[in-house]
């Protein structure tokens, strides 16, 4: 299965995190893959978002401008993005953060209030892996333990004392 997904939101969501654990998924697969983050000068509170592109075939252009799954963690990349989706497409977003009801009818549209759940929960600073979560239950692109391994990949030696709280935040947003 090809995955063509864009992540977007602000600065220090963890957008491109979650972008860089999903294209892990596709490596520990064996897959080609290829990670394209993009992010203003501002960083921390700027406009960030990544494309992810995870096929068995190499891959000819690594960015993404009609994604498949579109993940939204703000209301201006969800009014930005929300119209390149490709029909049959999959729109993930924060509902915490944006309350808005799509008008197209040619996708499928998932809301979880990842920001509220990863507040009420003691996840602070998890709302992207509780969206994650709800990405691959919405899409299925690739399997449970896989993300998990890639989650373990993904958190630095320095913080592997969040790994627990990552995997948690990851069933949490899954199992909504």
């Amino acid at each position: 299965m090809a995955v063509n997904m864009l992540v977007a939101g602000f600065g220090g969501q963890g957008v491109l995190f979650v972008g860089k654990i999903v294209a892990y998924t596709g490596m520990i697969e064996e897959k080609q893959v290829s990670w394209l983050p993009s992010y203003g000068p501002e960083m921390r509170g700027g406009t960030a978002n990544c494309s992810v592109c995870i096929d068995e075939k190499p891959i000819g252009c690594p960015i993404v401008l009609a994604p498949e799954t579109l993940v939204v963690m703000n209301r201006p990349s969800y009014d930005k993005f929300v119209n390149d989706v490709v029909a049959g497409g999959h729109i993930i977003l924060d509902s915490t953060l944006i309350d808005v009801a799509c008008e197209r009818t040619d996708i499928s549209v998932h809301k979880i209030p990842a920001t509220q759940l990863a507040n009420d929960n003691d996840l602070s600073g998890l709302a992207n892996i509780i969206i994650l979560g709800k990405v691959l239950k919405a899409t299925n692109f690739t399997s449970f333990k896989v993300l998990e391994k890639a989650i373990e990949k993904c958190v630095p030696a320095s913080k592997k004392h969040l790994l627990e709280p990552n995997i948690r935040a990851l069933k949490l947003g899954f199992e909504y």
